[in-house]
């Protein structure tokens, strides 16, 4: 049983370390073929979707809509129905889209890798299922002989 136990513990560890290796190689190719530019709409589109922006986004909202309502008539410069705060948000819209497209294009090509890689090991590991099977098959058909051999041998008188 414990040899079992250690046996799963080495095949985990290699797993994580091959898996590893593939991960930082998928890492270092990325960089290598990345432009600068991809890597800023990968920023962006990171930026965009993350909590953080939501929030600072909301409370820009916020206080946008609360200062023209608020405040005296003067100092509104967007009053209802908002008509500057819609143009800002096409613009937002508008440049935030193109930045997110890009970055699940690339995201897509490394599943792409990723996908191709593990259907890599899965392949070589069913040959080797494959391989492990044939083998304990050979062999029991030998253990079968070979008990066979002994009840003959069994049945029959000593020649001594």
């Amino acid at each position: 049983m414990a040899s079992v136990n250690l046996e799963e513990g080495r095949v985990a560890h290699a797993l994580r370390h091959y898996e590893a290796h593939v991960v930082h190689h998928l890492d270092v190719e990325y960089a290598e073929r990345t432009r600068k530019s991809d890597r800023v709409a990968d920023k962006v589109s990171a930026f965009a979707g993350s909590w953080r922006f939501i929030s600072i986004f909301a409370g820009f909202l916020v206080i946008w809509v609360l200062w023209n309502l608020v405040t005296p008539r003067a100092l509104h410069f967007d009053p209802a129905p908002f008509i500057l705060l819609n143009l800002l948000l096409s613009f937002v819209a508008g440049f935030q889209a193109p930045f997110i497209m890009m970055s699940q294009n690339r995201s897509a090509e490394r599943c792409k890798v990723e996908a191709d890689i593990d259907y890599a090991l899965n392949y070589k590991s069913e040959l080797d299922t494959e391989e492990i099977k044939r083998h304990l098959h050979r062999m029991e058909r030998q253990l079968s002989d070979l008990q066979t051999l002994l009840a003959r041998d069994a049945g029959t008188p000593s020649s001594t």
